[in-house]
């Protein structure tokens, strides 16, 4: 679904203008990122089928794309410096071609949206790998496309010549960069993920959609049957998922931008940065107060002043220096102190302060 996505970084170059218009636009530098409404037109049935997931796939397609646009390092630039000599020696050429810069298309099949909340890396590479090879040729030649001579090129060619092949390679070089980019990182990134779906599922539970829409993001707006997205291109546009719902993912690499795709047959997407973001690559925890580590011991207060956001066991325990057991037991006695609550988000629990906790962290 990668290349419907349109965004304040990202939009499908099929909707601006008509026929080669479009192209000639982009390639002539005429288009600019300037925010235009994208209206949404959600019946009851859509609004039923409102849900969220988690896609290491498309995290990993986000993380590409955030290689490419610097302007969106800033919260990366930790992992960027650990990163720095691997990347380096990194040869994703072949899959750059398809992750365009602003004003291309992006292959759909490269990141279809997740059936299921949680899917593995394996599953969703596993549906990259079975594109039918005539659907992948389309979309690669409309890709390639967007930029002068590109499908003429020797790597062009070769991509279209023989699509099975390419969408093999182009599963592997994802396959390399997952590996490469997050797999390490990724239990913490999917807990930065999880606790975001966590505090979205609260604003559901206690204003409703009114709440949980309104709130995503300053370029989404809401009014009540009507989802409007501010992203890029050149005149405004209205759409009707008819049905279809719409799927909502949390990102650690879409900020400061909103990602949106409707394209059928695909369930409508929205892509938005996550909550959290500016802890998910500190190396350590919070100090406490001092008076709160004389009341409860010092390793229950650091646990307890950390949990601003809600966290996993695995999580609270890399920061900390703690084994996972450790943690475990200390976050059993602060909930049962009525300092915590415990949510199952998947496949863990997250662990967050109550306001109990909340007014004792306050008051140090």
């Amino acid at each position: 679904m990668l290349g419907a996505w349109q965004g304040l970084y990202c939009f499908d170059a099929g909707r601006i203008g008509s026929g080669t218009a479009r192209l000639a636009r982009i390639r002539s530098g005429a288009f600019t990122e300037v925010p235009v409404p994208l209206t949404l037109h959600l019946a009851a049935a859509d609004l039923t089928r409102c849900r969220f997931a988690i896609s290491p796939l498309c995290q990993t397609h986000e993380a590409l794309r955030m290689l490419r646009r610097p302007a969106r390092h800033g919260y990366h630039r930790a992992w960027l410096r650990r990163l720095g000599r691997t990347l380096a020696g990194l040869d994703l050429s072949d899959l750059w071609l398809f992750v365009p810069r602003p004003g291309g298309y992006t292959p759909d099949f490269l990141g279809p949206p997740p059936d299921e909340p949680y899917p593995s890396i394996d599953d969703e590479l596993a549906r990259m790998r079975a594109t039918d090879p005539e659907l992948a040729r389309e979309e690669m030649a409309r890709s390639l496309a967007c930029t002068p001579g590109l499908a003429a090129s020797p790597q062009g060619r070769a991509a279209l010549d023989d699509p099975a092949r390419t969408v093999r390679r182009l599963a592997d070089l994802t396959e390399l960069a997952w590996h490469t980019l997050l797999a390490r990182d990724w239990p913490r990134h999917r807990a930065v993920l999880a606790a975001d779906i966590a505090h979205r599922s609260r604003q559901a539970a206690d204003g409703g959609l009114d709440a949980l829409l309104g709130g995503l993001h300053p370029a989404i707006g809401w009014t009540g049957r009507r989802l409007v997205l501010h992203r890029t291109g050149d005149h405004a546009e209205a759409q009707r998922p008819d049905g279809r719902g719409i799927l909502l993912m949390p990102s650690v690499f879409a900020w400061p931008d909103v990602v949106s795709g409707f394209a059928r047959p695909w369930q409508p997407t929205v892509i938005y940065p996550a909550r959290g973001m500016g802890r998910l690559h500190s190396a350590s925890a919070p100090r406490p107060a001092e008076a709160l580590a004389r009341l409860l011991g010092a390793q229950r207060a650091a646990l307890l002043s950390d949990l601003t956001l809600p966290a996993a066991t695995t999580e609270l325990a890399a920061r900390h220096g703690l084994a996972p057991s450790t943690v475990s037991s200390h976050l059993t006695a602060l909930r049962t102190a009525g300092l915590l609550v415990s949510r199952r988000q998947g496949y863990f629990v997250l662990y967050e302060r109550t306001a109990l906790g909340d007014g004792l962290v306050a008051g140090g």
